[in-house]
């Protein structure tokens, strides 16, 4: 057995010249010696050097000789494996030894067993002998690259036999860019197919690695092994292995640059005769498999915008192949050919629906397109499931390819309206959409990406279905957009949406708000400046979208889609009521504008420009107005409080500049953004927007103004000062924009080197002057409000204050009386000057002379015992209920005593009067 013999044996390589699959074999990656091993001499040295200048010499007679017992010594000494600090003299013997090989053959052997060493880990004494020995080791490795290009067979397969996996190893070949010496030797071998499949062997294993990857593209690897993947090979080895590194390029390189590279039509005439060869004569599992390979990575390719498939006639092919069980086809391509129920035949129908999508994107392909008659062949999945019929697919399999040839449908059919209307798509369509909603009994698998959410039910079908409408819809072709109206379209989607909520459950919630914003979608686009079609659209339409905007904000923060749910329903609000007056009044009669304000107070930056914009159309009905003016927040919060807190909200986030009042700062520029302050003025054509009047679209200002107009700025209820510091700017909105628009003007024409005319100059600056004078008649209002405003401030503090002292002063009296009250109680000598005080006092009231016929009257009751003046009127407290004993108690109080020890009141024995007693008493 000959050198390369053996190494193929021991590869996998059969006699017949076969070569079969065999895992890499692992070897460490740097073998390390212990004391015990290197004193068994394992670690064996001998002098190099000497062998290197041996091999130099040229002028001996039987210098052969002795070079060759040089290096099989060398071999001998070695055969544990190379340490890596003798790494670099090693490889430098065996350049020389390779150098020899053409001039004298004896060297062929010696090279080849030091390549066989090369196979042995790598020995280090020392375990920084990594690091230190990093550089030799690179370029020693390096050398096997450069070694391919000696004309010898057996060297070179020894050379691609070294592929360890070894991480050390595959590291050094990073380094020292052995990838890309091995694509480059590719071109050496076209007519040696042994070899080739060694290099290609090689190259696989390095292709596992990322920087080999980019090492290999600079070498153009892609286009290389591409181009020559239809060569001959009865191993089949070359096709396999060459697939394997085009799946590595593609992702551990990079994407783009890759693509490039195999965007020409030589590599695209490769990838065709492989793929119809194998579509047509493989059979077995690997060969259909290695068919679904081929076809994902012409997928790839056919991203690129530039790749010539048309060119080279593979377009029409994968057309052919795509529709050929659905379509029959006299095509000689597929005569007789039938797909299986197989896996990987399901997968190659799928992958084939998939480059359609693609494909169609490339507007040259849609004649391809209608010639093969893919719509016709896409629709005949669009119906309901027939029953006791024999099919080629599994259940499972043809719910899966249903749903996909509909997605499919929802991508190609846009650019083949006519084909699309020739097979009545609209009628199919919404005859299935129609078996959906019904109660068929239907068990659907819901196992694939398109079947998500739609296990044990029609939703999956539903969803697709309603794709593939809102895409014609939105073609905004009258002709397809008449026929669906005509057909009852309207309708039957408002029907679809309300069986949805009644149906829709946790498990199935994102599927159902999906198909309901889809169907809003639909209905926006159908009635879209048609007022017949919105007031089919009618009362019911109006209903469902109120239902979505009572929706629980908290839901908003769940992400399972309300959020598209309520931009699609501010979609068909704008869409579908406004212009038709009795629906606008009916929305406005179920309180729909309060509905409105409630969403704009979430402060949701994503809803905020829609809502606006659809407030000011809802504000050209008169009706609207009362409405806004009745709303009410949080915290009894106005609408035109929330749209001027909106609007302070904004020029904070734009960076416009106001002091800590809101005043304007910068008369001149009262409405400029950060953004414009950063920008330069530029010279632009006339057609071309400046950033003033670009500012108008991108922010809610302009729409807050507008809103504001058309309730009157004046008598706005439920405004505080800084409210009205805002609203001097709001209302000047328009008169800051024209100013701004004219110093953009004005600026253009001095970058343009322009002098304008006397009188057009006198023009310019009388009204900038104005703008500016307008500027500053805002900043004055803003002053005097909040002057005002501070001087009202200080009054109610006043008054607050005067409040708090006349609290105090009132506690003081009622202290100083309770001190005298005490004083009297307990001094008798206080009491009696009290007394006397008193009486002064009644008698200082007195006439000196009382009136003839005058009756007087005493003041005080003689014989009183009390601390306090008494008179003859006493006010009585509310007796406590412990005293009274509760409603229920007798409180026959003439009749009754209290009883000493307390309680509630009891009934004892009648007391005798003071009269009752004198009559008792004998005389």
């Amino acid at each position: 057995m000959s050198m390369p013999e053996a190494a193929a044996t021991a590869e996998g390589q059969e006699p017949d010249g076969k070569i079969r699959s065999s895992s890499p074999r692992h070897i460490r990656v740097v073998g390390v010696l212990t004391e015990d091993e290197e004193a068994q001499g394992a670690f064996k040295t001998m002098d190099l050097n000497r062998v290197i200048n041996l091999l130099e010499e040229t002028d001996k007679d039987d210098l052969e000789e002795k070079q060759l017992n040089s290096v099989k010594k060398l071999v001998q000494c070695y055969q544990n494996g190379l340490p890596l600090r003798d790494l670099a003299q090693i490889f430098k013997i065996l350049n020389l030894c390779a150098e020899k090989i053409e001039n004298q053959p004896h060297f062929i052997e010696s090279a080849f067993n030091i390549l066989q060493l090369c196979g042995l880990p790598f020995l280090k004494k020392k375990v920084s002998d990594e690091i230190t020995y990093a550089e030799d080791t690179a370029n020693s490795i390096a050398l096997l690259g450069e070694l391919m290009k000696i004309p010898n067979s057996e060297l070179r397969i020894q050379i691609c036999y070294q592929q360890a996996n070894s991480s050390y190893k595959i590291k050094m070949a990073e380094v020292s860019g052995l990838a890309k010496t091995m694509v480059e030797s590719l071109t050496l071998l076209e007519n040696q197919l042994v070899e080739k499949l060694w290099v290609l062997k090689a190259l696989q294993h390095l292709s596992t690695s990322e920087v080999n990857c980019t090492l290999m593209l600079k070498a153009q690897a892609a286009k290389e092994i591409c181009a020559h993947l239809n060569d001959p090979d009865p191993s089949g080895q070359l096709l396999f292995r060459s697939s394997e590194i085009l799946w590595n390029l593609l992702e551990k390189s990079p994407k783009e640059e890759t693509i490039q590279q195999l965007s020409n039509l030589e590599c695209l005439l490769a990838l065709k005769e492989v793929f119809k060869n194998l579509f047509m004569r493989g059979f077995s599992h690997y060969d259909r498999q290695l068919r679904n390979d081929i076809l994902v990575i012409t997928t790839i390719i056919a991203q690129n915008p530039g790749t010539p498939m048309i060119e080279c006639g593979f377009t029409r092919d994968l057309i052919l192949f795509a529709t050929f069980t659905e379509v029959k086809s006299q095509n000689p391509l597929v005569k007789g050919l039938k797909l299986s129920n197989s896996y990987e035949d399901f997968e190659l129908k799928k992958l084939l629906f998939n480059i359609i999508v693609i494909l169609c994107k490339d507007l040259p392909t849609i004649q391809l397109l209608i010639d093969g008659k893919v719509i016709l062949a896409l629709f005949t999945y669009v119906k309901k499931p027939e029953k006791h019929k024999i099919m080629e697919w599994s259940a499972a399999q043809y719910e899966e390819l249903q749903l996909h040839a509909i997605a499919t449908l929802s991508s190609v059919a846009p650019f083949l309206t006519e084909e699309y209307m020739l097979c009545q798509g609209n009628a199919r369509v919404l005859a299935f959409l129609e078996w959906c909603e019904s109660e068929d009994s239907f068990f659907s698998h819901g196992n694939s990406f398109h079947g998500t959410g739609g296990r044990a039910n029609k939703f999956a079908q539903m969803r697709y279905s309603l794709r593939l409408l809102r895409a014609m819809v939105y073609t905004e072709d009258e002709t397809i957009n008449n026929d669906l109206c005509e057909k009852g379209t309207i309708q039957q989607l408002i029907g679809v949406f309300k069986n949805t909520i009644s149906k829709s459950n946790d498990k199935e919630e994102a599927i159902v708000l999906e198909i309901q914003s889809d169907i809003l979608l639909i209905l926006s686009g159908l009635c879209e400046h048609h007022i017949p079609r919105k007031e089919i659209f009618g009362t019911e339409g109006v209903d469902i979208i109120l239902h979505v905007m009572k929706t629980d904000p908290t839901k908003l923060r769940t992400g399972l889609g309300y959020n598209v749910l309520l931009l699609s329903t501010l979609d068909s609000i704008w869409c579908c009521i406004l212009g038709c007056y009795p629906l606008e009044d009916y929305f406005l009669e179920k309180e729909g504008i309060f509905l409105l304000l409630d969403l704009l107070a979430l402060n949701q930056k994503k809803f905020c420009n829609l809502i606006l914009g659809i407030m000011v159309e809802f504000c050209d009905n008169p009706k609207t107005t009362a409405h806004v003016n009745a709303w009410r927040g949080k915290k009894d919060q106005t609408a035109a409080s929330l749209l001027i807190k909106l609007w302070r909200k904004e020029e904070k986030e734009l960076g416009v500049k106001r002091d800590k009042h809101g005043m304007i700062i910068d008369t001149k520029k009262p409405l400029f953004t950060s953004f414009q302050e950063e920008q330069k003025i530029m010279p632009l054509p006339a057609n071309c927007p400046t950033l003033a009047v670009m500012d108008v679209a991108e922010n809610i200002r302009a729409k807050i103004y507008a809103v504001l107009g058309k309730l009157d700025f004046e008598n706005l209820p439920g405004l505080s000062a800084e409210d009205f510091v805002t609203l001097c700017i709001i209302h000047r909105y328009l008169d800051f924009k024209i100013g701004e628009i004219w110093n953009e003007i004005c600026e253009e024409i001095k970058l343009e080197k322009l002098r304008p005319v006397n009188t057009d100059k006198k023009i310019l600056e009388a009204i900038t002057t104005a703008s500016e004078n307008i500027g500053k008649m805002v900043a004055s209002l803003q002053s005097e409000m909040i002057e005002s405003q501070a001087h009202q401030d200080v009054q109610n503090e006043q008054k607050v204050y005067t409040k708090i002292q006349a609290t105090h002063k009132q506690r003081e009296l009622a202290n100083k009386s309770w001190e005298n009250f005490l004083a009297r109680t307990s001094n008798a000598k206080t009491l009696k000057k009290a007394k006397r005080l008193q009486e002064k006092a009644i008698e200082s009231s007195r006439y000196s002379k009382p009136p003839p016929n005058a009756i007087f009257h005493r003041t005080d009751i003689k014989g009183l015992n009390t601390t306090v003046p008494s008179g003859r009127v006493v006010t009585v407290e509310s007796t406590p209920a412990r005293l009274l004993g509760g409603p229920l108690a007798d409180t026959d109080i003439a009749l009754k005593k209290l009883p000493i020890r307390g309680g509630a009141l009891q009934k004892v024995k009648a007391v005798k009067t003071v009269n009752e007693l004198k009559k008792s008493v004998p005389t």
